[in-house]
């Protein structure tokens, strides 16, 4: 995953350098673009932190770009600058997904802060999409018989009562057990149901 920072694509060099210098005065890292094709060529989807458009650009419009971005599975928060005349659209992509938009001429400070706001909730749902990928591939790494045991433990069964049932020897659900326990990261059957309902 590549360091978050905030990327600026505007084709206006003056509200770029505006903006870089303000982010960079508050701890944001940035980055600029003076185009929506730049940014998309050089877009890849470990990029994260958030993504500052321009709505009209001289080439493809930021919306054109919001749109391809979609198609790529983007998950950038996405915060739109635009003109007066473009508020009607602007509210549209907020239906669409967009994170916010920002009519010119807008108050660095709020922008600045939205930006920050929006870098804290990609990096929270990061965490939370890997979460779910680490809890699938503890998942998918257990035998049919740790999987069948797995249930058994969840439904708060005695290691006994499991070993009856499944027609098993107790020290062979002990051993299926520790091994369970072991490729899912956790101690107790509580925290094997915490993580499982964490990772769904």
């Amino acid at each position: 995953m590549s360091e978050p920072r905030a990327y600026l694509v505007d084709d206006d060099e003056a509200i770029r350098d505006a903006l870089s210098w303000l982010l960079k005065s508050r701890g944001i890292p940035c980055a600029s673009f003076d185009s929506a094709e730049s940014f998309l060529t050089a877009w890849k989807k470990t990029m994260s932190g958030c993504l500052v458009l321009d709505m009209r650009m001289t080439g493809m419009s930021g919306l054109d770009c919001f749109d391809q971005l979609r198609e790529r599975e983007s998950t950038l928060p996405v915060i739109f600058l635009t003109g007066h005349g473009d508020v009607p659209l602007a509210v549209a992509t907020l239906k669409k997904g967009a994170f916010d938009f920002f009519e010119k001429p807008f108050n660095d400070n709020d922008l600045a802060t939205r930006i920050e706001e929006a870098m804290a909730l990609d990096a929270s749902q990061r965490k939370a999409s890997a979460t779910v990928d680490s809890v699938k591939a503890r998942l998918a790494s257990l035998t049919t018989r740790e999987k069948q045991i797995m249930e058994q433990v969840l439904a708060g069964k005695f290691n006994k009562v499991i070993a009856d049932e499944l027609n098993i020897s107790m020290r062979t659900v002990e051993v299926h057990r520790a091994n369970l326990f072991d490729k899912m990261q956790v101690k107790t059957a509580v925290e094997l149901a915490n993580l499982l309902k964490s990772g769904g």
